[in-house]
């Protein structure tokens, strides 16, 4: 697509588009050789007061961002890391509590947060939902010790299983396991072992994705042998197979909802392109803008060249090393503040909204990019031409064969 076919984004009904919060944790006990994700292994002799100044600058960056909200609820938040359960309790109260002073909470507002089996003490899960979290994400990976010990995971199959069921039994009604499959030298036996065993303790979530080699981590310097493309493809169907048999419905990609739970509103807002605020080292975030709504009295983190005075998308980034994060006259820095231009509205509002099977609503196009339709009509005919895409009046939505095929639509809209 030419750059000449876009136009600059229309005004954006702001107020109606939800709003979400990341919140990013980022220490871990280990780092893992397949992660790409801003964190950072603690040292030993880590004193607590960080995760109390850690909070502190949580909080300032929050009430630095509140002004985005323009006066919209908060639906969901996600805390991710990193490992967010090493963060003591305490901590989260605290943190909680500020923040309901800072945002307005949707009534039914989905909380989730990631946990890391090998850093979880089963007591206190009663005490996550006492403060408000409502979801869990447990990062498993799989049942297998040895695959373990390659994934460099600090926990055991035992540890796993059991904190999927310490979970259930304090009362999390949901529960999502993280599993990989594709690893090092894994067979479809033991991945299929693996859904079936997540299952069985008690998993009403499972994202299940396959394991990809990223540039600077420890397995993209020395790669592991992974299964041939034969072998993955059959452990995909056979994957797929046996998760549909056990009631799990596949809603995206790599994300299956149990007979008892319901898609993850956190991630189904990234894909439908709403809007999120961000807060944490390395935590990036994407608002609209509406300016009748905002000025530079009330975004201090704003230059005045900075501020354009169209409407529009833009997208920040917070500093990446913690010690950075925390280090700050008022509130954490905005290293990143830009708007989204036009071209790129296309590409990523696509990469997202394709991920989902039963795709996106026409009209989310136009109100959430600010885009008219005709930008991408020529590419949208092609490829319903090439049986890639539904040829529907009222959905965007990939064919069974555009799933298969997803990132040649992807390329289309480049």
């Amino acid at each position: 697509m030419s750059k000449s076919a876009c136009s600059n984004p229309a005004i954006i009904a702001v107020t109606s588009i939800p709003l979400a919060l990341y919140i990013h944790i980022p220490w871990c006990v280990k780092k893992c050789p397949y992660c790409d994700f801003n964190s950072h292994e603690l040292s030993v002799d880590s004193p607590l007061s960080m995760y109390e100044h850690y909070v502190d600058a949580l909080l300032a960056d929050a009430h630095l961002q509140q002004p985005l909200t323009q006066g919209r609820q908060i639906r969901s938040i996600f805390i991710g890391g990193g490992t967010p359960s090493l963060l003591p309790i305490a901590q989260y109260q605290r943190l909680f509590a500020g923040l309901r002073q800072c945002f307005d909470f949707a009534a039914d507002i989905e909380i989730t947060m990631e946990a890391n089996p090998g850093t979880l003490e089963h007591a206190p899960f009663a005490e996550y939902l006492q403060v408000g979290i409502n979801r869990l994400s447990i990062g498993v990976q799989t049942f297998a010790a040895d695959k373990l010990t390659t994934l460099g995971r600090i926990h055991n199959p035992e540890q796993a299983f059991s904190a999927i069921q310490a979970a259930r039994k304090a009362g999390f009604e949901r529960v999502n396991v993280d599993l990989m499959h594709g690893l090092p030298q894994q067979s479809l036996n033991e991945a299929l072992y693996d859904i079936q065993r997540a299952h069985d303790a008690g998993a009403t979530h499972i994202s299940w994705y396959q394991l990809t080699i990223e540039p600077n981590t420890v397995f993209y310097r020395n790669q592991p042998v992974l299964p041939d493309e034969d072998n993955l493809a059959d452990i995909e169907e056979a994957g797929q197979t046996l998760l549909q048999g056990l009631g799990y419905d596949n809603y995206e990609v790599s994300a299956w909802a149990g007979a008892e739970d319901s898609p993850c509103r956190h991630n189904v807002n990234y894909w439908q392109f709403g809007d999120y605020l961000a807060i944490g080292a390395g935590a990036h975030g994407k608002v609209s803008i509406d300016h009748a709504k905002l000025s530079e009295e009330n975004l201090p983190f704003l230059k005045n060249d900075q501020l354009s005075k169209d409407n529009g998308i833009y997208r920040f980034s917070k500093s990446r090393l913690p010690k950075d994060y925390m280090t700050y006259e008022g509130a954490p820095k905005m290293v990143g503040w830009q708007v989204i231009a036009a071209d790129e509205l296309v590409s990523e509002f696509m990469l997202n909204a394709l991920r989902l099977h039963d795709g996106v609503a026409w009209s989310m196009f136009e109100a959430r990019t600010g885009l008219n339709f005709a930008t991408i009509a020529e590419q949208v005919n092609n490829l319903i031409d090439k049986g890639l895409l539904e040829d529907s009046q009222n959905k965007l939505q990939p064919t069974a064969l555009g799933k298969r095929y997803l990132n040649q639509i992807l390329r289309e809209f480049l």
